[in-house]
């Protein structure tokens, strides 16, 4: 880390307070002693089944996700206190208790596996009780390590599954016996040993993985540098930093809330100390991080699940979310810049800046996260190419002493990917029982055609009931999506509110390709971090800031202005995903929407090349939205609009005497 870092950046102790206090993740024990030992050699232990099972081949379906699931929950049990108030230091007597239970729960399928494949369908007593126990384990753990609202939704739908006959009107269903609820939930792959923990037992393990052995390269230290050197002495110097830091990190990043910590604990104090007020600091750093869940190539972990559940090629996934993401950051990156001239900041002094030879000395950080990219696009498997980004990040840290992984860091790697992972299994195995309950209930179509029935209440009108039932689903993804991870977040909103803009297809000219409808549900659920009333992300940027929680994370919401725009558009012209479009087609999209969002931050913001006031502020949003939407006509109009608003300003500001120096001033 560089000097200049140390003099603002939070302590590793209060980055870690902050961790705890806002990401339930981070809330572990501390231990010492012999049973230290134990759970670095369970860890161990974990990453090097996954990486056998990466490597050679995975095991039996229910047997791969049992070991998992197994070991994710002994970990959990053992690391993460049932209170936060709950001594740290030593690990309680129930806790032994649960995770041996989780131990004979989750081995139970590898010992019996030849007879209970023989009689799928059917369970005995015992297996009602192993069931039972696992619903009970998977729940508690989640609660520990993902926290309450994902539990309180999964016990609602256990709830609904069983109780279908009295349930009012359209979510009325003959409902479930407890014996085919706990057969469903275990003993098939519908439930917690569905889709989204085969997904994380296989891909997101790996990818976890190779972000730990990434980050013992000192990757994350040099994002701060890279972004100083290229952003530092730009008008709102430290505001810029905080966008390009957040957008780097996004790419092998699975939270918004470590996102927040890690580059804001630098960015946030900078950015106040050089005039930024701390709403707004907090905001900047809130939403730069937010956005680093749709970065390819990771997207929150959310990208593998996708693959799974829209059907579509990892590498497409990938291809449709660059557009997007690259609008999403530089909405931000505009916005900050505008709001810098408006308040007159400049960027940091010259001594701060580290020397941008030695920076880009060490770019070759950054190829392991290209070189992934690359394996998969000529047809690697998802496992293989994270496994090879492993190892080729361990041959390029020997390139130098101070990247170098060495042996007590191959470790670190280890026990940091699988502790980084138990979070993401309980996860996704508490979100199974969600799937599992919509699947048996069919409760996912109902709220489709009910949601699309609302809007057909209002209006008959093709095009408006599509822009009214893509409202009432944006409202559900970022209603379900406060407080749950990413992955979690995704997997239900994929499930519940997904199936509206699905419904809707056979009433519409054109279809809404399917990939677009998982992107629109999969952005407004992430959203959900920066959106009050419960916003993590930049609840956990006050931390730092010391601003106030709701004034944050409404500033936060209107830099991440395109989070709520962009979904609209590519939902109605698939272009902006790189469907059905041409190169030439990619980069005149690119061009209008970039310069849409010049005109929609410049609007929002209120300054241009001078202060707007209410009536140009108006057009040049509407501009803005002009330029975005991805279609000949409108792109016309609203660059004829922009290439006036340009003229229009930069004519008066010429005439009101400032400076011909200030009045050129666009260093973005």
């Amino acid at each position: 880390m560089t000097e200049h870092n140390e003099k603002v950046q939070l302590s590793e102790e209060e980055q870690k307070a902050l961790m705890e206090k806002y990401d339930v993740e981070s809330r572990t024990r501390k231990l010492s002693g012999i049973m230290s030992k134990v759970i670095i050699g369970l860890l161990v232990a974990f990453s090097l089944f996954q990486i056998y099972t990466g490597a050679f081949g995975e095991l039996t379906a229910y047997i791969q996700r049992t070991v998992h699931l197994g070991f994710a929950l002994v970990l959990i049990f053992l690391l993460f206190p049932a209170r936060n108030s709950a001594l740290r230091q030593k690990i309680a007597w129930y806790d032994y208790i649960l995770a041996v239970l989780a131990l004979i729960v989750c081995g139970y399928w590898p010992v019996f596996y030849d007879s209970l494949v023989q009689k799928i369908g059917s369970i005995d007593t015992t297996q009602m009780i192993i069931g039972g126990l696992a619903i009970i384990l998977v729940l508690e753990a989640a609660r520990r390590v993902v926290g309450l609202p994902l539990v309180v939704i999964a016990i609602a739908f256990l709830l609904y599954a069983l109780y279908g006959p009295s349930m009012p009107g359209m979510l009325a269903h003959r409902g479930l016996s407890l014996e085919q609820l706990i057969n469903s939930m275990f003993f098939t792959t519908e439930g917690i040993l569905g889709t989204p923990l085969q997904v994380s037992s296989t891909f997101i393990f790996l990818f976890i993985l190779f972000g730990a052995f990434l980050g013992q390269t000192g990757v994350g230290d040099y994002f701060n540098d890279l972004a100083i050197s290229i952003a530092g002495r730009r008008i709102g110097g430290p505001a810029k930093v905080a966008v390009f830091t957040s957008a780097l990190e996004g790419t092998i990043s699975g939270s918004s809330v470590a996102n927040v910590v890690q580059s804001g604990s630098y960015t946030i104090p900078l950015m106040k100390r050089l005039g930024y007020h701390r709403n707004f600091a907090g905001a900047v750093e809130a939403a730069a991080s937010t956005g680093g869940q749709i970065m390819p190539p990771v997207m929150g972990a959310a990208a593998f699940l996708m693959v799974e559940f829209a059907g579509v090629p990892y590498i497409e996934i990938v291809k449709a979310a660059v557009i997007p993401a690259i609008l999403y950051f530089t909405g931000i990156w505009i916005m900050v810049h505008f709001e810098a001239k408006k308040q007159g900041l400049r960027g940091l002094p010259k001594e701060e800046i580290p020397a941008k030879k030695e920076v880009f000395k060490k770019i070759y950080l950054l190829t392991p996260i290209l070189a992934i990219i690359i394996f998969m696009d000529i047809g690697m498997s998802i496992s293989r190419a994270a496994l090879l980004g492993v190892l080729f990040t361990i041959i390029v840290s020997l390139f130098r002493r101070d990247t170098r992984i060495t042996l007590p860091k191959f470790f670190v790697a280890l026990t940091e990917g699988a502790r980084s992972a138990l979070g993401v299994a309980a996860a996704t195995a508490c979100a199974g029982i969600i799937v599992g309950v919509v699947t048996k209930t069919g409760l996912g179509l109902k709220l489709g055609n009910e949601i699309v029935g609302l809007a057909k209440t209002i209006t008959s009108d093709p095009n408006t009931l599509l822009l009214l039932t893509l409202f009432f689903t944006m409202i559900t993804s970022i209603i379900i999506g406060m407080g749950s991870p990413t992955t979690a977040n995704y997997i239900i909103t994929s499930t519940i509110a997904l199936p509206a803009i699905l419904a809707l297809n056979n009433q519409l000219e054109v279809a809404v390709p399917v990939l677009a409808a998982h992107m629109f549900v999969f952005y407004f659920g992430i959203v959900a971090d920066i959106t009050p009333p419960v916003a993590l992300a930049a609840f956990a940027a006050t931390g730092i800031s010391g601003g106030e929680p709701i004034r944050t994370g409404i500033n936060a919401s209107k830099l991440a202005v395109a989070a709520f725009i962009i979904p609209y558009m590519f939902v109605m012209e698939p272009e902006l995903l790189m469907i059905n479009t041409t190169f030439f087609g990619v980069l005149w999209i690119i061009f209008t929407a970039i310069t849409g969002m010049v005109g929609i931050g410049a609007g929002l913001i209120g300054y241009w090349y001078k202060k707007l006031n209410w009536i140009e502020r108006i057009a040049s949003v509407v501009i803005g939205l002009f330029l975005i939407y991805p279609e000949g006509f409108s792109d016309l109009i609203g660059l004829a609009g922009f290439i006036a608003m340009v003229v229009y300003q930069f004519v008066l500001k010429k005439g009101s005497g400032v400076g011909e120096k200030e009045a050129k001033e666009v260093n973005m």
